[in-house]
């Protein structure tokens, strides 16, 4: 496949026709386009591949966390669109606790190939997968696109969420990250996640054992108990001092 002009800006175009094969627990589905796009603001945002480095640490994570202000500039959904099997989309998308994001298995290529964004990526043994993009679709029009430029390697320089959230609200400020450290089976841990859910903040969890030792986690914060929650870069505290926080 040649890599000569592959990259057309195609604002004021439908999005390509096409049948998605998804897994939904035990049955397979399908869902079109028109399941998608149809009398809804859609973002779109594609991506090489699920579970690769910047796809998993920047991409994805940074367009959940920000759901929810893309939901109040009148966004309904989310997706994430990769030349890849459902399995591994599904897979993808409970590692990532991607609750925010809708994540679409273009496993044929069918949908990329459709907008010019299909490339060749055998040097890394990928096979075809996607350039990286994101747009912004009103009903199935695309409203916006924004294509990482033409360079070799994986750029990723456009097609972030906040330079989305800047084309779609100028003055609306993102929310704060958010970082909780907790341990398996711990209901104060449970009672801070859900205090952080309701009231709409996405959160990066560091869970001790996996992600962090004890020894981090006090040198970090002067304890050695979970939860440990940051917001916006300060020191909350445990569930309690959250709750507090909140009230």
């Amino acid at each position: 496949m040649s890599n000569t002009n592959r990259f057309k800006n195609i604002e004021g175009q439908h999005v390509p026709s096409v049948s998605f094969p998804v897994r939904e627990g035990d049955d397979w589905k399908v869902r079109s386009s028109d399941d998608i796009f149809s009398g809804k603001t859609v973002i779109v945002f594609s991506l090489p591949g699920a579970f690769t480095p910047t796809c998993s640490s920047t991409h994805l994570p940074r367009f959940n966390q920000l759901a929810s202000t893309f939901k109040a500039q009148g966004v309904d959904d989310i997706v994430c669109m990769s030349v890849n099997d459902t399995f591994v989309m599904n897979a993808w998308a409970s590692d990532q606790e991607a609750e925010n994001i809708t994540l679409i298995p273009d496993g044929n290529g069918e949908f990329t190939e459709g907008m010019g964004m299909l490339v060749n990526k055998a040097d890394l043994g990928f096979g075809h997968r996607s350039w990286r993009y994101s747009m912004l679709v009103k009903d199935g029009v695309i409203e916006k696109m924004f294509i990482e430029p033409d360079v070799e390697g994986d750029p990723f320089e456009v097609s972030d969420a906040d330079t989305m959230l800047k084309y779609l609200a100028p003055e609306a400020k993102a929310p704060e990250p958010v970082s909780v450290f907790t341990k398996p089976g711990c209901p104060f841990c449970a009672k801070a996640k859900s205090l952080l859910k309701e009231n709409g903040l996405s959160y990066e969890e560091i869970v001790m054992g996996k992600d962090a030792s004890l020894v981090s986690l006090k040198a970090i914060t002067g304890s050695d108990l979970v939860p440990q929650v940051f917001i916006g870069g300060k020191h909350i505290g445990g569930s309690d001092k959250l709750e507090s926080y909140f009230s």
